[in-house]
């Protein structure tokens, strides 16, 4: 139930597919420390928001918003490994390539086989990776990206939107591990870097 929450809260807040401006950016950033250390969001209990030392982040970036070449191309269901036991369903939807500085990349995009039975979710698609800043000045266990399945074949990414898994703030969540394969080879400075404090 902790990790579902995590999903819902994001993806109500980043699930613009246009390009985001400045303004845009800073307000989802500032609902996301309300929504942290807000005691009735249940996010954090008491005792974390009082040593809780805020949010950091790297400045607003048009360059960082993208625009991938997105291809569908649907894997089998798997058990996609988290920081607890807890192993929910995933599948891999497609792939995302895209260039920065002129050098290709590609990540896989993931669909949660949970919700995609919901309505409201079922276009959701959930894109974790680490790149060469994780566990330097980024969260070590990874960042994520939402996202919703395109009606053609590209895909705004916009890499102001990375966000930390709850794990970052709180020992109590459950939180995908980015497979290795969404390894990237180049340093997104862009989105949420770690929590101050930590």
């Amino acid at each position: 139930m902790k990790q579902f929450f995590l999903f819902i809260a994001f993806f109500g807040a980043f699930n613009s597919t246009g390009q985001q401006t400045a303004k845009e950016i800073e307000e989802h950033r500032a609902e996301h420390l309300n929504s942290l250390t807000d005691t009735a969001a249940h996010v954090l209990n008491a005792e974390e928001i009082a040593s809780f030392e805020g949010l950091d982040y790297f400045p607003f970036d048009t360059d960082f918003q993208i625009t991938a070449k997105f291809t569908k191309d649907k894997g089998k269901k798997f058990e996609m490994p988290t920081s607890t036991e807890r192993t929910p369903l995933y599948r891999r939807y497609g792939y995302v390539d895209f260039e920065i500085d002129g050098a290709s990349y590609k990540l896989e995009v993931y669909q949660n086989i949970g919700l995609k039975t919901d309505k409201e979710y079922r276009d959701y698609l959930f894109i974790p990776f680490r790149d060469k800043t994780s566990a330097k000045t980024t969260y070590g266990g990874g960042r994520y990206l939402d996202a919703r399945i395109p009606d053609g074949e590209t895909i705004l990414l916009d890499f102001n939107l990375l966000y930390n898994p709850y794990c970052a703030y709180s020992y109590r969540y459950s939180c995908p591990i980015p497979p290795a394969v969404n390894t990237l080879n180049v340093e997104i400075n862009a989105g949420e870097k770690t929590p101050l404090g930590h």
